[in-house]
């Protein structure tokens, strides 16, 4: 949100875009931090919905959202929705559902995997939307193919590579590689919070122990989520893990933390979409532990290989990085930095 804020406010002084906080998110680490980091308006308002499971997250901000909306006088004349979280289909329904039209920014991202509740959250938020900004050409052809007309869809390019290049000389300045003890280029840098890595016991147990290996070559630097934490501590895997030597353990980090790991990274593993993208965007070697991908413009374009839960190709692929033999990729169509512009661009033609 933070580029497409900025662009409106440059493009578009006499709009008056108002920031909700769902609170989906609401690790001070993980959220507030952020709002400091990126420079982000305090939001107008904070639903504070906090955790859940899936179904009553969703319809906790579906209800504050919807009532949000009905306190507002005048009424907003549309809402902007970003990603595939449970916030955006909520925040989604809510609108369409009052007569108020729908921006979704990042549509037509696909995985084909309805087992994951971000897959169904994307098509949902994309029936129903009347403007798809999307970030990948394979966006304009999914939603071609799922019916949605070619007038409400605009190619407008990634926003979180405007962040990641407004952001990487400043997450640079800040030297965790020191900090941490380490070299640049000379370790990897681990995250994975998805329950199909985490919330299955001898995956998160194969993953744990794969990591260990690799770390005898290369030091792993592992941030590790609260809800990895929490099963690695009730596995006992957290004590193994602390107790080798070429692993390093830190809390949650903030973007520019991370950035500032990740950008000077021999290699990132990770299950996150977004980075994916900022490895890809980095030349970072990624090794995405999925067995599909929403963005696969990472991995035929990109820096990413789909590895899943295979550890010996994990492994392996980390070898051949090693010794030079892993591709080399290059930054996708549009992921230049503009794209908070663009958004801009098409919000305003679009609000007439």
């Amino acid at each position: 949100m933070g580029p497409i804020l900025s662009a409106l406010q440059k493009l578009a002084p006499d709009l008056q875009p108002l920031l909700v906080h769902t609170g989906q998110h609401y690790d001070s680490v993980m959220s507030d931090l952020f709002f400091s980091q990126l420079g982000l308006p305090a939001p107008a308002a904070h639903l504070e919905v906090g955790s859940g499971a899936q179904g009553e997250q969703t319809a906790k901000v579906l209800s504050r959202y919807e009532a949000w909306l009905l306190s507002c006088s005048p009424r907003p004349v549309a809402t902007v929705v970003v990603g595939d979280v449970n916030s955006t289909v909520a925040c989604a329904l809510a609108s369409v559902k009052l007569g108020i039209p729908v921006v979704h920014v990042e549509a037509g991202l696909r995985s084909f995997d309805r087992t994951m509740p971000e897959e169904i959250n994307r098509v949902i938020t994309d029936a129903i939307a009347e403007l798809l900004l999307v970030s990948e050409p394979s966006g304009v052809g999914n939603l071609l193919r799922e019916g949605r007309p070619e007038t409400a869809i605009r190619l407008v390019g990634n926003v979180m590579i405007d962040v990641l290049l407004a952001q990487l000389p400043t997450a640079k300045a800040l030297n965790q590689v020191s900090t941490l003890g380490l070299i640049k280029g000379g370790f990897v840098l681990w995250t994975m919070h998805r329950p199909s890595n985490v919330d299955d016991q001898p995956v998160l147990e194969a993953m744990a122990r794969a990591m260990i290996r690799i770390s005898e070559a290369l030091p792993v630097v592992f941030p590790v989520h609260p809800r990895t934490r929490a099963r690695l501590e009730s596995s006992g895997l957290w004590t193994e893990l602390a107790a080798a030597r070429g692993v390093k353990l830190t809390p949650p980090l903030g973007y520019l933390e991370c950035l500032s790991l990740s950008s000077q990274a021999r290699i990132v593993i990770t299950d996150s979409g977004g980075l994916q993208e900022e490895s890809t965007v980095l030349g970072i070697p990624c090794l995405t532990l999925r067995e599909n991908t929403e963005r696969p413009v990472t991995v035929t374009e990109g820096t990413s290989t789909l590895t899943g839960q295979d550890t010996v190709l994990l492994q392996r692929l980390v070898l051949d990085v090693m010794e030079g033999r892993y591709k080399q990729g290059r930054v996708p169509e549009l992921w230049d930095g503009k794209a908070g512009e663009r958004i801009a661009q098409a919000l305003i033609s679009f609000l007439g």
